[in-house]
Formats: C-alpha cells, structure tokens, sequence
C-alpha cells in the first residue's frame, strides 16, 4: 500500500517533464535523487541513514538520471515506430554515412552539430546521444513493452555490472 502512495504522490511528480532535466547540473539532479532515496527508506521502513541504492533495486525503481534517459528514449522509440507525434518525429534524422561503414547498418540518428551546453539539452541533440548509447538489439524491439522491459533492464546492469572472478 505505501509504494502504491509513494508512486503515486512523489514518483509521478518526479517523472513528470523530467526528459527536460537532461543535461542539468548534478547539483539538480542530486537534489532530486535526495527525494527518491527518502521515499524509498520510508516506503520499506528504514532508517533515514539506510544506504538506497540496495532499496532502490528492491522496489525496482531507477535512479533519477537514467529515469531521464529512459523517459528520453522512450519517446524517441515512439516517434521512430509510430511516426507520432509529428513534431518529435521531425527533429529525428537517421544518421547516413557519407560512404558506407560499420555503423550503417545500426539504426542510429544523426546528432546535430552544437557547440553550447545549453543547446546540447536540446530533445533534438539529446535523443540521438542516449539513442546511439542502447544496444541494437533493444533499439530494434518489435513492441514498446519489450523495449522498455529491455532498456531497464540494460540500465540496472549498467549500474549494477555482473562480477566475475578471476580463474
């Protein structure tokens, strides 16, 4: 019942308009990752001093920078697979090589030339830089609920890199 308060109330708040906070200072960022981290000890019932990213897991919630990044690739997916709406899609180019080459073939997006931080914020800039950071294999997923089951997927590895032992 609580986690169902707690994405309710906070975590709504916290994604809504949050693809806006790509490329914000960590300052931001970590403030907001300050409020997740305190709904989390609430909703399992720990300690204030209780270290998150173990309670963060167990509730299966992403930390607030890639819950930007999801949000941003979400959207493009969207656009690239359904061709809506019209005025996200007509700030996605595929990327064309002068001459062929490897990543041809990668279903990338061109990334616009831009020599500002703020212009790099951009949906325009951003979307092609996260799109080309996910594997083919989950930018090339038949449904949106594959995609986003797999890009989570890629990003609580991405956090958590499996451990191997030397022989």
């Amino acid at each position: 019942m609580a986690k169902s308060v707690a994405v309710t109330l906070v975590q709504s708040r916290l994604d809504y308009a949050n693809s806006l906070l790509h490329g914000t200072s960590d300052i931001n960022l970590n403030k907001l990752q300050r409020v997740q981290n305190s709904l989390a000890r609430i909703v399992l019932k720990k300690h204030p001093r209780h270290p998150a990213q173990g309670l963060l897991s167990k509730l299966h919630w992403l930390p607030i920078e890639h819950r930007v990044k999801f949000k941003l690739a979400t959207i493009t997916y969207k656009a690239l697979t359904l061709n809506q709406p019209s005025y996200i899609l007509s700030r996605l180019h595929p990327y064309q090589p002068a001459y062929h080459t490897r990543s041809a073939d990668q279903q990338l997006l061109a990334k616009p030339i831009c020599s500002t931080d703020f212009g790099k914020r951009a949906f325009s800039y951003a979307a092609p830089q996260i799109w080309g950071e996910i594997p083919l294999e989950i930018r090339s997923s038949t449904s949106i609920e594959s995609f986003k089951q797999k890009l989570k997927s890629h990003f609580w590895t991405s956090l958590n890199p499996p451990v191997s032992f030397p022989a």
